[in-house]
């Protein structure tokens, strides 16, 4: 089974001490709980529509947590901009221009989407 599974990921494995996960629709779990360390910890903040299953040897076996939280209002939202900005902590996006939404939704659905796509809201 580890030959399905890409290189990449694999040289991941029990690579993390945390995974905030964003996901807001259905997805595997164990796959991510498979990079925690251990004692590592997995945060949904995305909401799936359907229900998450989780194999409890996901958890228990590295004493791995799965945890949930939900996002903040605009103080909590900015104690974490001053929190990333002061260890340099970034995330990778692909900003487009508005006219370009339909080209992204399409490459969204052929799963050709490498980061978080940023709509530039001054191409409006």
């Amino acid at each position: 089974m580890a030959s399905a599974i890409p290189i990449f990921i694999r040289r991941a494995l029990n690579g993390f001490d945390f995974i905030l996960d964003t996901v807001s629709a259905p997805h595997d779990l164990d796959a991510y709980l498979s990079l925690l360390k251990r004692d590592g910890t997995l945060v949904l903040v995305g909401a799936s529509p359907d229900p998450l299953a989780v194999d409890a040897f996901s958890l228990i076996h590295r004493r791995r947590c799965l945890a949930g939280s939900l996002i903040g209002g605009i103080a909590e939202t900015q104690e974490m901009l001053d929190y990333c900005a002061e260890r340099g902590i970034v995330c990778d996006i692909e900003k487009i221009s508005i006219d370009r939404m339909n080209e992204a939704y399409e490459r969204m659905l052929k799963s050709d989407v490498k980061y978080r796509f940023v709509i530039d809201l001054a191409t409006l």
